[in-house]
């Protein structure tokens, strides 16, 4: 699996993970895939776990591991996180050095659909991941958080340590209950967590639900774009490519001084970054850059805001920049011209 481009930023060639193990959750996910293929190509050995449930089509999924399967060093197994015991078989089998935490059940509007999905996914899931990190320390555990547990919050931009007590969405709930029991985890038994909100990822490779995607499909298809709030939605977009960069990072220095940065309670070894391009924009301006990409015209339709959704997100990264010294900057332009050259190619589009 490859991008249509890689990040912007020079590579640093010494990346201090080659030959260590590193277990990978969702790794047939839209950010887990691209994160496994990365951590091979420095050399590491991965062991990815999913469910390849249908929350969208699975055959994206496993197109996403094909090419990871390919590797020696690689290993995808399909399993169910939730099931008591499944995950601490794998993980004391493979007996990883790190692991990162993707599984989750996604998407803020499939929340009020099936709500048990994530008390599943996102909470059972967790806890066994937690009792497996508790029965099996590794040098660090990082896991996903999520934008959503800002909620609507109008205070911008968003910090760590803002608080975070009304989340507009179950799947928000969930996420900040994650952050909650790491916290708990990390306290009680001093096991090195750092939980990442991750700021509307995007890229090759993504995933169909998302806004970036439907709209491109529905130009290709010629039909109607429901545009939310009159288009005067923003979101700090983030190039999936950049979000990897961010956690191999934050892979090569777990947490360690109670000082440093992404410490918003400096007695616990948890740490929390915000992951973002620090730079909103409106969703009508994502179509726009949509239609001049593809050059097709959209039959854009305004319709009221959705329950769970908020109208604006927006990073404050200098937390990120402080602990690795990178923070994401690839344009939404950039990206979703990289989005839509793959869209093509996978779909086989003519130009």
């Amino acid at each position: 699996m490859t991008s249509a481009a890689g990040p912007d930023q020079d590579q640093d060639q010494d990346r201090g993970l080659a030959g260590t193990r590193v277990l990978v959750t969702g790794a047939a996910g839209f950010v887990g895939a691209h994160l496994s293929q990365r951590l091979l190509l420095e050399g590491a050995e991965v062991l990815g776990l999913d469910s390849f449930n249908s929350y969208y089509d699975p055959s994206l999924k496993r197109a996403r591991v094909a090419a990871l399967l390919d590797h020696p060093l690689c290993r995808v197994v399909e399993t169910d996180l939730a099931e008591p015991g499944a995950l601490a078989k794998a993980w004391s089998a493979f007996r990883p050095d790190h692991v990162v935490h993707l599984a989750a059940q996604a998407g803020v509007r499939y929340s009020l659909r099936d709500p048990r999905a994530y008390e599943r996914a996102n909470l059972a899931g967790f806890l066994e991941v937690l009792e497996a990190a508790r029965a099996h320390p590794v040098s660090q555990l990082i896991y996903a958080s999520s934008s959503s547990v800002y909620g609507a919050s109008t205070r911008v931009p968003f910090r760590e340590d803002d608080p975070v007590d009304r989340p507009s969405s179950l799947y928000a709930a969930t996420k900040r209950a994650n952050e909650l029991m790491a916290h708990t985890y990390a306290h009680l038994f001093n096991l090195p967590l750092t939980g990442l909100r991750f700021f509307t990822v995007y890229g090759p490779w993504g995933r169909p639900d998302m806004a970036y995607w439907g709209f491109t499909e529905a130009l290709h298809a010629g039909r109607e774009i429901q545009v939310f709030n009159h288009g005067q939605v923003w979101r700090d977009y983030t190039y999936v490519d950049e979000i990897v960069e961010a956690i191999a990072r934050l892979l090569r220095c777990p947490p360690q001084r109670a000082d440093e940065p992404g410490r918003v309670v400096p007695e616990a070894s948890h740490r929390l970054f915000n992951i973002g391009n620090d730079t909103p924009v409106a969703v009508g301006e994502m179509i726009d850059i949509l239609e001049r990409e593809t050059g097709l015209q959209a039959l854009r339709r305004n319709v009221p805001m959705q329950p769970g959704d908020v109208v604006r997100t927006w990073a404050d990264v200098s937390a990120l920049r402080a602990a690795v010294g990178f923070a994401p900057q690839v344009s939404l332009a950039t990206g979703l011209q990289r989005f839509v050259q793959w869209y093509r190619e996978y779909h086989r589009l003519s130009p």
